[in-house]
């Protein structure tokens, strides 16, 4: 059940321009034939609604903008954005080509002309446009049923605004451009907000596993956010939901070229083209203009071959189809310069008469019609795609299927094609057959140009029966077919996860309100907090805020408050200075303070001996590891020695910390300490001490008719065991995270949410 509704930049869509002179409106519409996203539905369940949420190609008047958009959804299921012309600009040419393009092929606006530098108009606009999108797939999603896709990286911060405007708002994000290394996607000023956007998704899909190897090591290296592998899928944990991680290429739309191939006219085109070029052995490029297309390499590298392999002379053939680009600037004007001058001097220097070496179709005002291109396709006996960087590519597909189809020119034979792709595109590791070439390597490209035209034909038709199979076997219907099954699988899980958890342990959202009318009735209250995590966030001192509310809450003489932490005493007691009465437990409970009956620390156990020796048997150990890592360090107290590696490469600081914990484990085996790990830490610590002792010392002295405890399963297991199923109503188990627990009852969603609640008691 459920609509699907498909969020890409522009609608499936041409626009017509009429007369509208005569009255009636301006444009008319009908579909792109073309259009990747207009596909998917073939995928989807049968009689399932489909919608569709982008930009028009045109730019609408503002007088007849709520007359199309009514058109628009009655006869198409489309909802148009209407980003008007300085707002799309910013966004669409300002961050998404100029700055957001090159960076995720991996060039780095090192000048202002090499690469645009960000510009925070520009993210702006990116920002509104994306609010914009947000705002009409609201206006149409029903968030308890739909299914909301989206394409690209110009919506990469799109699902923060559905999630916010709907928890339940069930995403799938798939990126069709390259996600690149976290060395080079860090440098993005504003990478958290998009990192963040991804994750907000509940099913991430991409290209190659190149891709979302970069994406998962951003995530570990610079949101510390790691990911765990089953059944085949990989997960993150992201605020109680998996976030669940899909590699799948994209294929391609075959009844589409079918249906061009089957027309008269397409005939008669490709009877043309090998009329023209009878005789010649045709090497094709089909490629926008663009600066990773790798156009100038493949030109330099067909100059190479004739030079090295004079007998290709007067035979070999570079048609070079230029696509339109996709958005202006000097650097596109001086590429088209540059490769318009290079195919002249090759031209030059190994043309003759009846032999044009290089030749180039540009794209005009109107690029060169599918049909065209499909009769190209059909002539080549060789395809060179090699780019330096493309997200996927779907040229060598649309050539092998056009082989395939193409109406034969004399006897049948078997079909027969060549394809010589870069290594750094993401449709290269899908191509078994093809010659696989570094595009830098221009000596490289021009021998597998050389073994392309000198290939053997039983080589041929092995090669491109291989391709064939393939690209049938996996088209667009496939692909979406795939994606939408594992969207609906994920989105299942959250919801049966959820429904899990609430009947099995009855974890559930604490509701603020309740826990007031709690408070509130009763006469002796005892409430316990862990520090870290709970209180806080990780790593983080006190706020004036928190530390305003505590006061209050100590000052009431019908409260005892304890803070419980594994951080050291004297770090606690300057802390915590200024709240009177307020308890305190540190390292774990090993020392206790401030409670209304002990104004010193106590301890909670004997400080042994023991404790010397295994310290004396750990330091070594940890201070070999704290030399071999850069960027980590030791914290000795009192009871315990932590290991800390959150200023440590994420990657090595892991790995260390593992090998750490398993060497640490084999000596201290029957020794009175054990080893724990925590946020980027190993700690190790008596084995008698738990925080869980400390709740049981206080709840012995200083029961209460309303308790309330958020922290660890340790204290909680206390709490559940000191108070039977009668007081319950009074009694508040609760942690920070959405994760099930086995004592828990509640859950709040982080420390922000906490503080909140406890503002609220007080109020």
């Amino acid at each position: 059940g459920g609509r699907r509704i498909v969020v890409a930049n522009k609608l499936p869509l041409r626009c017509i321009s009429r007369d509208s002179s005569e009255g009636g409106l301006r444009w008319g519409f009908e579909w792109d034939e073309d259009a990747l996203i207009l596909k998917l539905k073939d995928g989807f369940p049968p009689g399932v609604d489909v919608f569709y949420v982008g930009c028009l190609a045109v730019e609408i008047d503002r007088r007849e903008e709520e007359a199309v958009a009514r058109l628009l959804l009655q006869e198409f299921n489309c909802v148009p954005t209407f980003l008007h012309t300085i707002l799309y600009g910013n966004f669409y040419d300002g961050f998404c080509k100029r700055y957001l393009w090159p960076v995720l092929h991996y060039l780095l606006p090192m000048t202002a002309a090499y690469g645009g530098r960000f510009d925070k108009e520009a993210w702006n606009s990116y920002v509104s446009a994306n609010q914009i999108f947000a705002g009409k797939v609201m206006e149409i999603l029903n968030p308890e049923k739909d299914y909301v896709w989206i394409h690209d990286y110009h919506l990469m911060i799109l699902p923060t605004f559905l999630r916010k405007n709907c928890d339940k708002v069930r995403v799938g994000f798939f990126l069709h451009s390259p996600f690149p290394s976290s060395e080079i996607y860090r440098t993005i000023p504003v990478w958290e907000e998009i990192l963040r956007g991804f994750l907000n998704s509940d099913l991430v899909g991409f290209h190659t596993y190149d891709y979302a190897r970069h994406f998962l090591s951003c995530c570990g290296r610079l949101l510390g956010i790691d990911y765990k592998t089953k059944r085949g899928y990989i997960g993150l944990e992201y605020y109680g939901r998996t976030v669940v991680v899909k590699i799948q290429p994209v294929g391609i739309h075959m009844g589409r070229i079918r249906s061009v191939m089957s027309q008269p006219e397409t005939a008669l085109k490709i009877d043309k083209l090998r009329k023209e070029f009878r005789g010649k052995t045709i090497l094709l490029g089909v490629d926008d203009l663009d600066l990773f297309k790798g156009i100038t390499l493949k030109f330099l590298a067909f100059k190479q071959l004739l030079s090295d392999h004079p007998r290709h002379r007067g035979f070999a053939v570079l048609v070079q189809i230029l696509n339109p680009p996709r958005s202006a600037g000097d650097d596109v004007l001086r590429l088209g310069i540059q490769i318009q001058n290079l195919a002249d001097e090759i031209n030059a220097d190994y043309g003759f008469p009846g032999y044009i070496p290089v030749v180039c179709v540009p794209a005009a005002d109107k690029p060169l019609s599918y049909q065209d291109k499909v009769a190209y396709y059909a002539i080549a006996e060789c395809a060179v795609v090699i780019p330096i960087r493309d997200g996927m590519n779907l040229v060598p597909y649309h050539y092998t299927v056009s082989r395939e189809i193409a109406p034969p020119e004399s006897t049948q034979k078997p079909r027969r094609s060549v394809i010589i792709v870069s290594e750094f595109i993401g449709c290269s590791p899908s191509l078994s057959g093809a010659l696989r070439v570094n595009p830098m390597s221009i000596a490289n490209v021009a021998e597998a140009m050389s073994a392309a035209i000198t290939a053997p034909d039983t080589d041929q038709e092995a090669r491109h029966e291989r391709h064939y199979r393939y690209i049938e076997s996996h088209d667009v219907t496939y692909w979406s077919r795939s994606f939408d099954l594992d969207l609906r699988r994920v989105c299942f899980a959250h919801l049966d996860r959820t429904k899990t958890v609430v009947s099995s342990n009855d974890l559930q959202k604490l509701n603020p309100a309740h826990v007031k009318t709690a408070y509130a009735e009763s006469r002796k209250r005892v409430m316990f907090f862990d520090y870290d995590g709970t209180l806080m966030p990780q790593d983080k001192s006190p706020t004036p805020r928190l530390l305003s509310v505590l006061s209050r809450l100590c000052s009431d003489a019908r409260n005892t408050v304890l803070v419980v932490s594994g951080r050291g005493k004297e770090q606690l007691s300057r802390w915590f200075d200024g709240c009177t009465n307020l308890g305190l437990a540190a390292e774990h409970g090993f020392f206790l303070s401030r409670m209304p009956w002990e104004t010193r620390w106590e301890s909670m156990e004997e400080r042994s001996m023991v404790v010397e020796r295994w310290r004396g048997m750990v330091m070594p150990i940890l201070q070999s590891y704290t030399e071999g890592t850069d960027g980590s360090y030791m914290e000795e107290k009192e009871t315990c020695v932590v290991w800390h590696w959150e200023e440590a490469d994420p990657e090595f600081g892991w790995l260390q910390g593992k090998a750490m914990v398993d060497e640490l484990e084999r000596i201290l085996a029957g020794e009175g300490a054990v080893v724990g790990t925590g946020q980027q830490t190993v700690e190790v610590k008596p084995r008698e001490v738990s925080k869980g002792k400390v709740v049981k010392k206080v709840m012995g002295d200083w029961r209460g008719d309303f308790v309330m405890c958020i922290g660890d399963e340790d204290m909680m297991d206390i709490i559940a065991y000191e108070y039977d199923e009668v007081e319950v109503n009074n009694v508040f188990r609760c942690r920070v995270g959405r994760k099930p627990s086995s004592r828990a009852m509640y859950y709040l969603a982080s420390s922000m949410e906490v503080v909140a609640m406890l503002e609220g008691l007080d109020a």
